[in-house]
């Protein structure tokens, strides 16, 4: 029989997440089933799930079809409902070895439970996973898991549980494992990345683990940290903004609005100007730093005025790379309930914010032009910046190697350029 086939929705958490069930899987000798890990975020990631579903069955028949991920944990019914799915698996049983050992044939056809979906928020402790990483270039690690805020338009914190960190001793000897590997850039990553150590002894912050890591593992060329919450970054964290040349210049920001009013609805933790003075701060601090946004349009109650203040936010806080979401009712969340913009003004909104990030994108690249950048390869012909702009490459520059490369141009997505 073949092995298993994976196929992994949402966010790089999940992406990290499908690479850990792979090993745990090949390890129990599981063979020939589909495990898809699906994401919650929006009612349009839910369909999307079904859809795959449906595709990796007729494309794999008779193969048993294991549903995991945000989705499956938190409306586990929908999925058990469908004939294609044999088993349906929560958040916290798919990271278990135990239950991968369970999940062969004839158990898994037959006489267990379909849905093995336990209550999430009893979850305590996240276990560091160790993993090889992704292709040879970039790994990520994951040092936290959950959320504790409820934020009035989101379903995660149901589909991951509260926080829990993964203690930094963990996190230090995975990176030295996967440095020992040939890593040159690790990312650490994590659902609410900023409550990192909240629920740890002496309760230290994310700046901490980021200069523990960086003393600890010298000879590690590159560390990025994903997405954070820019109300809860500390001092440590900001020094080693300011300090550290091998924490990488890129901060991907979960903004979700530029209104007050839109945010306090959100029941976000931080107002309009806070997000400003923190990207000001940032870049007084690392004038090469550059930051990514999430951006939700057509958010509840949201009128033109208050979606012109998210538009203006781009230029406000000088954004480089957008994530615009239109904005999707999650049954369950308190948004749901809220007055709704009807749905065409919404993609209208969320055309004219990605509009907004293409311009600034561009701006972004033609500032680049002529310059030089330590850039680390990806795949044949691909490599990304120290602020993770993308840029095309020689096709044969070997995988995960830093190169400087002089910055020729750009094509309005990604830069281009030749190693010197």
């Amino acid at each position: 029989m073949s092995a298993p086939v994976f196929s992994t929705l949402g966010c790089r958490l999940n992406a990290y997440e499908t690479e850990a069930m792979r090993e745990m899987a090949e390890a129990a000798g599981l063979q020939g089933a589909v495990v898809v890990n699906t994401c919650a975020v929006t009612a349009e990631a839910v369909r999307k799930a079904r859809q795959e579903i449906r595709r990796l069955a007729r494309e794999n028949p008779g193969a048993p079809v294991i549903v995991t991920g945000c989705a499956a944990q938190t409306e586990p019914q929908t999925f058990s409902a469908m004939p294609e799915v044999t088993k349906v698996i929560g958040n916290h049983e798919k990271m278990q070895p135990q239950t991968w050992a369970t999940l062969r044939a004839p158990d898994l056809i037959g006489e267990t439970e379909k849905v093995q979906v336990d209550d999430i928020m009893s979850v305590k402790e996240t276990a560091g996973h160790l993993i090889d990483g992704f292709g040879r270039h970039r790994a990520y690690v994951q040092v936290q898991n959950g959320c504790d805020h409820r934020c009035t338009f989101c379903i995660i914190p149901y589909g991951r549980g509260n926080s829990r960190s993964v203690p930094a001793g963990v996190v230090v000897e995975q990176i030295k494992r996967l440095r020992d590997r040939g890593f040159n850039e690790i990312v650490l990553t994590g659902v609410d990345l900023t409550s990192w150590g909240a629920d740890l002894p002496a309760q230290p912050r994310l700046g901490d683990l980021v200069m523990r890591i960086l003393r600890l593992v010298p000879d590690l060329p590159r560390l990025r940290i994903s997405s954070i919450d820019s109300i809860e970054a500390d001092d440590n964290l900001m020094l080693a903004i300011a300090t550290e040349p091998r924490l990488m210049p890129h901060l991907h920001l979960s903004l979700q609005a530029g209104d007050d009013m839109i945010l306090k609805r959100m029941k976000r933790r931080h107002l309009r100007d806070d997000a400003i003075q923190f990207c000001q701060e940032a870049r007084r601090l690392r004038p090469d730093i550059v930051f990514g946004a999430d951006i939700i349009a057509g958010f509840p109650t949201e009128t033109e005025a208050m979606f012109a203040n998210s538009v203006r936010l781009v230029e406000d806080c000088d954004l480089t790379f957008l994530h615009v979401f239109p904005f999707s009712a999650r049954q369950g969340t308190p948004a749901a309930k809220m007055p709704a913009v009807k749905g065409p003004l919404i993609r209208e909104r969320a055309a004219r914010l990605r509009a907004a990030g293409d311009q600034a994108l561009r701006r972004h690249l033609d500032q680049q032009v002529g310059r030089r950048h330590r850039v680390l390869t990806e795949m044949p012909g691909t490599g990304r910046t120290e602020q993770f702009t993308e840029v095309a490459l020689p096709d044969n520059l070997p995988e995960g190697a830093l190169v400087e490369v002089a910055i020729s141009g750009h094509d309005g997505l990604r830069l281009s350029g030749q190693p010197v």
